[in-house]
């Protein structure tokens, strides 16, 4: 695993996954690619707004089971992983993607992007971080920051068709880790939590299949 520390690794994430001890990570973010929301719009992969998307490989539901019951595997007792979904999985529901698992959910962020998106009845504006917690379940001692609110306003610059706040991902990542503690990402797209990572001290181990697509703004 050493080999694979702080670095950009191109690889299958499940093959990143199998290459992690038992236990070894203290914070887990995972951002699937799925098709959600596009397909209940059904927005093809027409048209320049969703060329940058559609570059991307898709995860069908199995492949997503396969990622979390990995990172359940790896995380450390009372450690986190952050989930990101959209809309359409809040209202359908992640639960039976924990089956199985020691994941229980302990909270949810919404993040405001401060741009309004695509929409037949009201225009999406938000995406959705669910919170789990691998037994034991706990809040002290383990989440040490109390200043996150449950609405986060962030602008992100478009750099990949799926890029994510850094700020609040840097404070999730000091909320409920130390200094030198292992953070992983397995479907990295933009980097962006290895970025969070080498600005407080964190060590990273992630991967994408793919480099970044051009990007349509």
């Amino acid at each position: 695993m050493k080999e694979l520390l702080n670095q950009k690794n191109m690889m299958d994430g499940r093959d990143l996954i199998s290459s992690v001890p038992d236990c070894a990570v203290k914070l887990a973010f995972f951002d699937p690619q799925y098709r959600g929301v596009l397909d209940q719009l059904k927005y093809g992969n027409e048209g320049e707004r969703q060329k940058a998307r559609a570059a991307l490989p898709q995860m069908p539901e199995d492949i997503i089971l396969e990622f979390i019951k990995g990172i359940d595997r790896v995380l450390a007792p009372s450690g986190h992983l952050m989930l990101w979904i959209d809309k359409f999985h809040v209202v359908q529901g992640v639960l039976p993607w924990i089956e199985g698992t020691d994941l229980e959910p302990v909270d949810m962020v919404t993040w405001d992007k401060g741009r309004i998106g695509m929409g037949h009845r009201t225009r999406r504006k938000s995406e959705y971080l669910m919170i789990f917690q691998k037994k034991p379940k706990r809040a002290k001692g383990v989440w040490t920051v109390r200043n996150i609110p449950d609405v986060w306003t962030e602008k992100v610059k478009r750099t990949h068709a799926h890029a994510k706040p850094h700020g609040l991902q840097t404070a999730l990542i000091e909320a409920t880790t130390s200094v030198g503690d292992l953070v992983m990402d397995p479907a990295s797209g933009g980097w962006s939590v290895f970025d969070c990572c080498q600005k407080t001290d964190r060590l990273f181990i992630g991967s994408d299949l793919k480099g970044d697509p051009d990007i349509q703004t």
